[in-house]
């Protein structure tokens, strides 16, 4: 693999029974593509566990769906792991149930016998590239938002690195460390009437994308530069804009949070 992977899921399976469910969690079938290929590669381990590992920044989210999926019908725990933003994010499922750990993922996957591709890359800063997140949700309020994320045991954990904040535009979420974690989603999810608007990007914006929510379920995407959808629709714009500086002018989300290092 030539990038450093964003995502994995590591998972005590058989390694073709664990890509067929993968695909499976992300509507698609086996072989199915884009011109940028698969969403994931498979990595064996040397043990029972192997994983699955993602490079693409579209695709970061993918983790939660596979790893849920697997830990259904699997007895011993499936990790998720989310390395696109800093800190990074694992996750331990059993039963489609998620819990937080607090563990270095690296040494999680060396544990399990799978390390993962380009582990002995990540100490060099320059070997990959932080994502940030910041999300505009519209229809609540901040602190009828705070009483939502607090009642989830997943969110609660991370309320202290979130910002919310009341604007003109909508409940503004951010966070001094650039990830807001599942905060958009599970707010869309518990509160259906609202819409988010996720934007994940890249320094100077090189890279950038919108998720837009309704429901807990991705209704759009808006990706620079552009890609082949096959799972939700393309967006062309975000409230009729189609540059990322003016798509962030008009969610009310400052530049400058992404285009200073």
């Amino acid at each position: 693999m030539s990038q450093w992977p964003l995502w994995a899921v590591l998972a005590p399976s058989e390694p073709s029974w664990m890509k067929t469910r993968a695909f499976a969690a992300l509507g698609l079938e086996e072989g199915e593509e884009d011109e940028e290929g698969p969403p994931f590669e498979l990595s064996l381990g040397s043990g029972h566990y192997h994983a699955l590992v993602g490079t693409n920044p579209i695709d970061v989210g993918a983790e939660i769906l596979i790893a849920k999926e697997l830990s259904l019908e699997c007895d011993e725990p499936v990790y998720s792991i989310e390395r696109a933003n800093d800190p990074w994010t694992v996750m331990s499922w059993r039963n489609g149930a998620l819990d937080i750990v607090e563990v270095d993922p690296e040494a999680l996957a060396e544990s399990l016998g799978c390390p993962l591709p380009g582990s002995e890359k990540s100490s060099d800063q320059a070997a990959r590239k932080p994502l940030r997140k910041v999300a505009v949700v519209e229809g609540v309020l901040a602190k009828e938002a705070h009483l939502v994320l607090e009642e989830d045991d997943s969110e609660s954990l991370h309320l202290g690195r979130y910002r919310l904040e009341d604007t003109p535009r909508g409940l503004r979420i951010s966070s001094e460390t650039g990830d807001v974690g599942y905060a958009d989603i599970t707010l869309s999810e518990r509160l259906p009437h609202t819409t988010a608007y996720a934007v994940i990007a890249s320094p100077h914006l090189d890279m950038f994308f919108v998720h837009v929510l309704r429901g807990g379920q991705c209704i759009g995407r808006f990706t620079r530069p552009p890609r082949d959808e096959t799972v939700v629709p393309a967006l062309t714009d975000i409230k009729g804009e189609r540059s990322p500086e003016r798509i962030l002018a008009a969610l009310g989300i400052p530049a400058e949070w992404f285009l200073n290092d």
